[in-house]
């Protein structure tokens, strides 16, 4: 059955049953039925290549070895979803698994996870968020936005420090922004 159909079908059905509540009842919620535009049922989004992923993890990689640090760097799409992994020769074992969290924290906020950090601290409103097994609380991860979309996001691991992640997860931003601009 098409859907102009089905809908017509429906709405007989609906004034059948709202007929005991009055003509106007019916009548209006039949007029209301017909006339309720429709939503698209699609959208579009613009997603990062593998190739400005690999790019972004690769300024950050070297950012990182040219202040001295063995990092490992994580890019994630909009959904959370690895695109890149890279893990310098000395990085630590945990940086592997820390690196894509605090990647997809920033994608999945849409803030830089320092901010995150500093509005979940005990206390806060918003501490209670740092329970859930995904969220990393600590600098490192930047989200990744250009021309007015949410690309996903960055996170570095194994710098002393989230400030010094952060700093190379920035540079791996920078790498790419300008083809995100448009």
């Amino acid at each position: 059955m098409k859907s102009w159909h089905t809908r017509a079908f429906f709405a007989t059905l609906l004034a059948a049953a709202l007929a005991p509540l009055g003509a106007s009842a019916a009548t209006s919620t039949i007029a209301a039925t017909a006339v309720a535009p429709t939503a698209p049922t699609t959208f579009q989004l613009k997603q990062l290549t593998p190739e400005a992923a690999l790019l972004a993890a690769q300024a950050a990689l070297a950012a990182c070895r040219k202040a001295g640090y063995q990092v490992a760097v994580a890019v994630v799409d909009r959904a959370g979803v690895t695109q890149v992994l890279l893990r310098d020769r000395l990085a630590g074992p945990h940086t592997v698994e820390v690196a894509p969290r605090k990647a997809w924290t920033a994608a999945s906020l849409k803030i830089p996870t320092t901010a995150f950090a500093n509005e979940t601290q005990a206390g806060k409103p918003l501490s209670g968020l740092r329970a859930l097994p995904q969220f990393m609380a600590v600098g490192g991860g930047l989200p990744i936005e250009g021309g007015g979309n949410l690309f996903g996001g960055i996170g570095v691991s194994g710098a002393p420090g989230g400030d010094a992640d952060e700093a190379c997860a920035a540079a791996g931003v920078r790498a790419i922004s300008d083809e995100l601009e448009f």
